[in-house]
């Protein structure tokens, strides 16, 4: 059965000839990354102002995070699906509509529940945003020209989050955590304005139908599972609905595998994970993606809630981490063509489980310097990783597939920021409510359950007893959240330490790596 597009039109047609215009479709395309990778870090830390302005817990703060994430994650193959079909402009400029108008409404809302529904609307945008920026670029940019484009596009991805903290950071300074929706709607529309003015039409010359079937397997089957991981240290890992949830979702995804696998024109075809770059490029990005978002929703709250540090002081302590993304960045292509992509990818993910080692050492009294040797480390470590892992993705494909490739890089860094916020999240929430339970005997029964549900909650009653009493309450959730900050740093390493495993069997060696540059030529 044939499962490969026709190449009689190239996919790059319309696009721009010029270098100069090239080079402003790069820079539209980054923004409009910037706008969605900036609103999932930013909002971290503006956790603690949402807590106390709507009451939210601490299951309903992971639920303002991963309701984005996961539906982000979930409709990302199918918005790339539609965007390939139907043309990739119109469902760029599509999504940033959906995501600038979901982005306005929550700064006259008041109600947690309200706020994840509208995070979901945010989520979908952004799902139809991401895949036509990564896919547009390398559509438009030539072979020779396409690593240095893809180098651009994830030094945004990486670095744009970290931006966004800082930014998101200075605002809340002077505002409230709903400046940082404003801000996402006035990028919107600048990205809206640039994105008309000046990107091509696009799609795929061969009109294919959309998997549909596959689309609902594959969204049904990531929203269990992430639900289930969600849910599993609120609810109880043994309760009914998370299994159910867990199983579903493990089931919805088997179905989808091998439903891909019958169908002519599949949404992405399993086969491509045969390719050693291909499969080790994915396992890198999800991996380091679930790190890195982990590592921003659990130390942004340390920062605020434990530290004493301001949005913006807590934002300016991660910006080394920055430094480093910036100073390895130009590094990692060098070092590709001079050792291969085996030792590089799986180099980048020791040097990331090392930066979450020393994080596992911070206490409630610790000073900044492990926060900065930590997040240092850990930022290096990205940039090894990030760049070499999409180019290689997308190397591996031919230009007929650049959408699925373009589509599968935002997918596996999707949904490893989805679980990554989810599993770290978990790990760090049952370590907290653990940690509260060992240190029960310093908190007045009746203001146990207020101490369980979130540190701000627990510090809020801390402070609302008062005295030596409300001082011990206090210690208690400071110590207790430092528990379970550490057992999330310490899952973290263990999760890259073991992707870093996986690469090193999967990944091709320094002459493979060779051969997938030189022979990155369009199709047609």
């Amino acid at each position: 059965m044939e499962k490969t597009q026709r190449t009689s039109a190239p996919p790059t047609a319309g696009a721009p000839p010029g270098l100069l215009r090239r080079r402003v479709v790069l820079a539209v395309m980054c923004v409009a990354l910037m706008m969605i990778v900036s609103m999932v870090v930013g909002l971290t830390v503006a956790l603690p102002g949402i807590a106390a302005d709507t009451g939210a817990s601490q299951s309903q703060l992971l639920w303002i995070m991963n309701s984005y994430g996961l539906v982000f994650a979930g409709f990302l193959l199918p918005a790339g699906a539609l965007g390939d079909r139907y043309g990739r402009k119109g469902m760029l400029m599509a999504g940033v509509v959906v995501f600038g108008v979901a982005s306005a409404m929550p700064m006259w809302v008041d109600d947690p529940g309200t706020l994840i529904l509208l995070r979901v609307v945010a989520g979908l945008g952004s799902a139809m945003i991401m895949p036509m920026t990564l896919s547009i670029v390398t559509t438009v940019f030539p072979s020779e020209e396409r690593a240095g484009a893809v180098a651009v596009w994830s030094a945004v991805a990486a670095g744009g989050a970290l931006m966004g903290l800082l930014i998101s950071g200075a605002l809340l300074e002077a505002f409230s955590w709903r400046s940082i929706f404003g801000l996402s709607v006035a990028l919107a529309i600048l990205s809206a304005v640039l994105v008309l003015a000046f990107v091509p039409t696009s799609k795929d010359p061969d009109e294919l139908p959309v998997d549909v079937i596959g689309a609902v397997l594959s969204v049904a089957g990531l929203c269990a599972v992430v639900y289930a991981i969600i849910e599993g240290p609120e609810r109880g890992w043994s309760d009914t609905v998370v299994l159910l949830a867990a199983v579903g979702g493990v089931a919805a995804l088997v179905g989808f595998v091998l439903w891909e696998l019958r169908v002519e024109h599949p949404l992405l075809d399993p086969r491509f994970f045969r390719i050693g770059a291909f499969a080790a490029g994915s396992i890198v990005i999800v991996m380091a993606s679930v790190a890195t978002f982990g590592l921003f929703f659990v130390m942004l709250q340390y920062l605020q809630w434990l530290k004493g540090y301001s949005p913006l002081v807590a934002g300016l302590s991660l910006m080394p981490m920055t430094v480093a993304v910036g100073a390895v960045s130009p590094l990692a292509p060098v070092l590709v063509r001079r050792a291969g992509l085996r030792v590089v990818l799986t180099a980048g993910m020791i040097v990331i489980a090392v930066g979450m080692g020393v994080l596992t050492t911070l206490d409630k009294n610790s000073s900044y310097l492990p926060v900065l040797v930590g997040t240092t480390v850990v930022g290096a470590g990205i940039a090894l990783c990030l760049a070499p892992a999409t180019d290689s993705i997308v190397a591996s494909l031919p230009a007929a597939k650049q959408g699925v490739a373009s589509a599968v890089n935002d997918v596996t860094r999707e949904v490893g920021g989805a679980l990554g916020i989810a599993i770290l999240g978990s790990a760090f929430n049952s370590g907290y409510r653990a940690g509260v339970g060992d240190r029960g005997d310093m908190i007045p029964g009746n203001t146990l359950e207020a101490v369980r549900s979130s540190v701000d909650s627990a510090l809020a009653t801390a402070e609302r007893l008062g005295g030596a009493t409300g001082a011990r309450v206090a210690d208690a959730a400071r110590t207790a959240f430092a528990d379970g900050m550490d057992r999330a740093m310490l899952v973290a390493a263990l999760i890259v330490a073991v992707g870093a495993a996986a690469v090193l069997l999967l990944a091709p060696g320094r002459a493979e790596s060779i051969r997938l540059q030189e022979e990155k030529q369009p199709e047609g």
